[in-house]
């Protein structure tokens, strides 16, 4: 049986020409620095993303570890928005890992306000307060939404002006340049000293991301990687599919962005269903819903024995996610079958 499958866009099935690639890849042991894929990759991935270096590794999560302890000193605070990943999705990771705090400027769908994130930068002039060493951006946002060039400009000059580095945590990247109508990728990422891209969401990579900046930086992430348990042996495997991701699947997001502008129309037409189109900027629709606790938790399974997987109430909010291998008619699928549902009693 086909489900379809909005739970989020890392479900994605590589595509054939990158199950092709794999099978034929040239590989070498990765820790030994000799498979040639994996330098294939990451010296394409550098010059896409406007870096010096490059370094893959297996997620998102462990390509911003890498990046807060190649940048920072156990007993640092990193000022980020309170809705972002790192914050909210890595498990405490930046705690854990790297031994840092972290501070909160007023923020809005990752939008921060620059004043707010001035008045957070923190030196170690004052033994009470952690010095702030890191200030992350990410764009596309966990919201949906994909945060304004303007805005990553001047959040960037601020952090600048006192001296410290920008992380650009770009899980969604492409997805964002995609919304913002940006033609190189480039314009994004020179507003991070780092930048971290997935090729497992949205791309159809099966495994991987890009965690991209000095060659100084990359190194100390590399380090970094290898205390975390990221050095690989033959992963030239994955990362034939991981150029393919960047080559071949980045011009097409937008096809994802569409059909989520179209499911969020249909969601917003269901008696109790409220949608929030203002974040509709990427490949995910949020919504609400006049549906008690008991009706709420019926929900998932509910959708699931009509052959579509969601993930159930998340802070609040419903989410659904479009991709690769979700079309127009699987919106209309899943719209139909939302209407049944709050139909029920």
């Amino acid at each position: 049986m086909r489900y379809i499958d909005l739970r989020s866009d890392t479900v994605t099935q590589p595509t054939q020409a990158m199950r092709d690639a794999m099978a034929h890849a040239a590989v070498g042991d990765d820790v030994f620095d000799d498979d040639p894929t994996v330098k294939e990759l990451e010296a394409y991935a550098a010059g896409l993303l406007g870096k010096e270096a490059a370094l893959f590794v297996t997620s998102g999560t462990q390509g911003n570890a890498c990046a807060l302890l190649a940048w920072t000193r156990r007993g640092d605070c990193v000022v980020l928005a309170p809705t972002s990943h790192i914050a909210d999705h890595e498990a405490g990771s930046y705690a854990q890992l790297a031994g840092v705090s972290v501070r909160f400027p007023k923020s809005s769908d990752g939008a921060m306000d620059p004043d707010s994130v001035r008045a957070c930068l923190t030196d170690d002039s004052d033994l009470q307060t952690a010095p702030a060493s890191l200030v992350v951006m990410e764009n596309a946002h966990s919201t949906g939404a994909a945060v304004p060039l303007a805005n990553m400009k001047a959040v960037y000059e601020v952090a600048h002006e006192k001296g410290i580095p920008v992380h650009l945590d770009g899980a969604r990247l492409f997805n964002a340049a995609a919304a913002l109508g940006v033609q190189d990728v480039k314009e994004l990422t020179q507003y991070g000293d780092t930048v971290m891209c997935c090729l497992s969401k949205g791309l159809c990579a099966p495994v991987g991301s890009i965690l991209a900046g000095p060659k100084d930086v990359i190194y100390r992430a590399k380090r970094a990687r290898k205390v975390l348990g990221g050095g690989l042996r033959q992963v030239g495997f994955l990362a034939a599919a991981g150029k393919l991701a960047l080559t071949d699947m980045t011009a097409r997001l937008w096809e994802d962005h569409e059909n989520a502008k179209y499911l969020g129309a249909l969601l917003d037409k269901i008696e109790g269903v409220h949608v929030f189109h203002s974040r509709i900027q990427t490949d995910m629709v949020f919504f609400t819903a006049d549906w008690d606790a008991d009706k709420a938790a019926r929900y998932p399974s509910y959708m699931l024995e009509r052959g579509i997987k969601v993930t159930g109430l998340l802070g609040g909010e419903y989410r659904m996610v479009t991709h690769h291998d979700i079309s127009k008619s699987d919106c209309e699928a899943a719209a139909a079958a939302v209407q049944g549902f709050a139909m029920e009693g």
